[in-house]
């Protein structure tokens, strides 16, 4: 009889994925970027060389992060969260103020964005409070604690940036979800039917918003551009009609890779949040769909390695990175094709933003080394 022998498990259809959709992100960044980098730049891969860079370390990082038992970078959850928070509150008073927001911290000519700080440590700590916190989360203290400590780094991103807000508070709800009893689930989906409710009834339920005060001004347009873009074509439409317009010309095949007409100055930033408009108007729907195929193997990676995690820990923190990843890709995909307000939510590994992937592959170093404690026997 044959002694079962066990060895390390490495997911490499995950790391595959990633390097697939991180080089696509550098080849679409080039394509949509190039005309913009020249005239800004004198160099048409100026936003690639960039992005490219960043990538690297973010790599990099990945890499050395898979490599370290998770359990000993778990040891960190709690200064990483109060950290995070520091950073959000020295953002809010000292922060470089750009269009008017003050999202960016940093010293010369480099800079980061705090709030991407804020969504991996959210992830880490709600990984090891969650799991210490046990049945009590089915208690309403429990869960009270939970929804607390969510709010506030929620809060401190929100009151710049809403978008990346409403991402800090759904991870947690997320992780969350797959522990609690039956009345908050219901409580959950009732919140699900009434965002479901406020998007089919969009115009009344965008008015009251835009009206009554609870948004900021700069929001409340946002809703009124989302409610009708073609009233709003010289201000805050343009972007949604030129994104609009670059998916709706891209057919079904695509104009092809380069031949975007839309990124010639019509669509603002396209390399940034709306370069899945030009992904579709060059590759069309079938690019797309390819794009949007990745990322639903990328999410069912994390699913897998949730499941098979060798203790709650790693679970919850392939959840939490799963959530992640789900949420800003359906948010972007949702704000591009104009069923939701523009929020300036990036694209994962494909828009451009050194901070973002960076903190991205940092969160995918996580669930590889999540992967690295599993044991296949052969």
């Amino acid at each position: 009889m044959s002694k079962v022998k066990r060895k390390h498990y490495y997911d490499y259809g995950l790391l595959f994925t990633i390097i697939f959709l991180t080089i696509f992100g550098l080849v679409m960044i080039y394509s949509a970027s190039s005309y913009t980098a020249q005239l800004q730049y004198g160099d048409p891969g100026y936003y690639m060389k960039r992005q490219g860079l960043f990538a690297l370390i973010g790599f990099a990082a990945m890499i050395v992060i898979s490599l370290i038992d998770y359990h000993k970078l778990l040891n960190f959850a709690i200064p990483a969260y109060i950290v995070s928070i520091a950073l959000m509150i020295i953002t809010m008073f000292a922060g470089r103020e750009i269009n008017g927001k003050r999202r960016w911290l940093g010293v010369g000519s480099l800079s980061f964005q705090p709030t991407e700080v804020v969504k991996i440590a959210i992830i880490v700590f709600m990984a090891v409070f969650i799991v210490n916190l046990g049945k009590k989360i089915n208690t309403v203290k429990g869960f009270a604690t939970v929804i607390i400590l969510t709010l506030i780094p929620t809060a401190l991103v929100a009151n710049n940036n809403l978008s990346s807000g409403i991402i800090v508070f759904l991870i947690p709800a997320a992780m969350a979800f797959t522990v609690t009893e039956k009345k908050f689930i219901i409580a959950y989906i009732a919140l699900f039917l009434m965002i479901l409710m406020v998007m089919i009834f969009k115009r009344p339920a965008g008015l009251f918003l835009a009206n009554s005060g609870i948004l900021k001004p700069y929001q409340a347009s946002r809703v009124l551009v989302w409610l009708e873009p073609e009233a709003h074509p010289l201000d805050g439409g343009y972007q949604v009609l030129q994104g609009l317009y670059a998916i709706g010309s891209g057919g079904f095949w695509g104009k092809g890779l380069g031949q975007s007409i839309q990124k010639l100055g019509f669509v603002p930033e396209a390399q940034n949040d709306m370069i899945f408009s030009i992904i579709c108007e060059e590759l069309g729907f079938v690019g797309a769909l390819l794009v949007i195929v990745m990322f639903g193997f990328l999410i069912y990676r994390l699913f897998v390695l949730a499941n098979s995690a060798p203790d709650k820990y790693g679970a919850f923190l392939c959840i939490g990175v799963m959530a992640h990843v789900a949420i800003q890709v359906i948010l972007n995909i949702a704000v591009v094709s104009n069923v939701i307000p523009n929020t300036g939510v990036t694209l994962p590994f494909i828009s451009y933003g050194g901070t973002s992937v960076v903190f991205l592959m940092c969160e995918m170093g996580l669930a590889l080394s999540v992967s690295k404690k599993i044991y296949m026997d052969y």
